[in-house]
This record gives structure tokens, C-alpha cells and sequence, in this order.
């Protein structure tokens, strides 16, 4: 089953979504593959905010894209003043957004989500792969009428690294 429904179906009952929103791949890393090829790519920008995950970076450049980098504040969170700053100059397709993160282990609030999606123009990707030591996941936010993707992986605290299962959820419409 190329489409992975059961596994699909499952993923969203388990999430409280329809398997329409959800989308399965070889790791985390091909599900962030296959974002950047779709929605970013060559003449598209893909904005990240150091230090985070080394592969949101590199991903984007094997894809063609250039990289909008933001800097944390000196606490390390994350500096909503950058972000603006960086969504209005670079344009970005995509933004990412690592809760918690890594490596700085920082988790974003929901109002602090919120105000991403309310600057980035495109996607804005919450790479959720240490989502069980968050008190609460983007997903909460996930509606069809805002860009926000979800990603998750099995291979940090299921152990299942072997397995090379991660997904996304998102609005059927960005799945589709």
C-alpha cells in the first residue's frame, strides 16, 4: 500500500484527525524532503532561526532553496521581532519552527506559534520529532484555513529509528 492508508487511518484517530490529513514517509527527514521539493525549491526561500535542527538547512539547499537564517535571542528562545524581520525581507515558503528544539531543547508556546503564523507568507513547518517532552503540540492549531504543517517521527523517543517512520499532519489540502 504505497499510500500507507492503514497506517494513515491509524495516525489519525490517534491525533483526532481524518487520514486525509495525514501524510507518512521514510523518516522524518524524506517528509521534510518532499515539503521543500513542493512547496519550496529553486527561486523559493526557506527561512530557519539558529541554532535548530542542522537538516531544515540542508534539506533546503539540496532542494535549490536559499536560506533566510534568523538568529535566536541570547536566551535562545525564539525572537519574534527576528522572525518578523525575517519573514518580511526574505519571503520564505517555508518556515520552520523546531518544538522542542534541538538542540537547544526550547519549547514554543502557542501564542509564540500563533504569532509565526501570523508573519510567515507560506508554510510554517513545526518539527515536533521531541514532541512527547512538550506540554502541548501545534497540532492543537491545525485548521484548513492556516499553513500549518506538523511534523513527527517514531525514531526519537519510540526507539524506532530502524523503522524510518515519520509523517506530518496538516490540512488535506497541503496533503493532497
Amino acid at each position: 500500500d504505497r499510500g500507507a492508508w492503514e497506517l494513515r487511518e491509524r495516525l489519525a484517530a490517534h491525533h483526532s484527525l481524518t487520514p486525509e490529513q495525514v501524510f507518512v514517509a521514510n523518516g522524518s527527514n524524506e517528509v521534510l524532503q518532499t515539503l521543500t521539493l513542493t512547496y519550496a525549491g529553486p527561486g523559493r526561500t526557506v527561512a530557519v532561526f539558529e541554532p535548530t535542527y542542522a537538516m531544515h538547512s540542508q534539506i533546503a539547499k539540496v532542494a535549490g532553496s536559499t536560506v533566510a537564517e534568523g538568529r535566536r535571542a541570547p536566551d535562545l528562545s525564539l525572537d519574534l521581532a527576528e522572525v518578523a524581520r525575517v519573514c518580511a525581507e526574505a519571503d520564505p515558503a517555508i518556515t520552520y519552527v523546531c518544538s522542542p528544539n534541538n538542540p537547544t531543547g526550547m519549547i514554543e508556546t502557542e501564542e509564540t506559534v500563533q504569532a509565526v503564523l501570523d508573519v510567515a507568507p507560506g508554510l510554517v513547518v513545526v518539527d515536533e520529532a521531541y514532541s512527547q517532552f512538550a506540554p502541548w503540540s501545534a497540532r492543537e492549531l491545525l485548521d484548513d484555513d492556516r499553513n500549518l504543517v506538523v511534523t513527527r517521527t517514531f525514531s526519537k523517543t519510540w526507539s524506532m529509528a530502524a523503522a524510518r517512520l515519520g509523517y506530518l499532519l496538516a490540512p488535506a489540502w497541503l496533503v493532497e
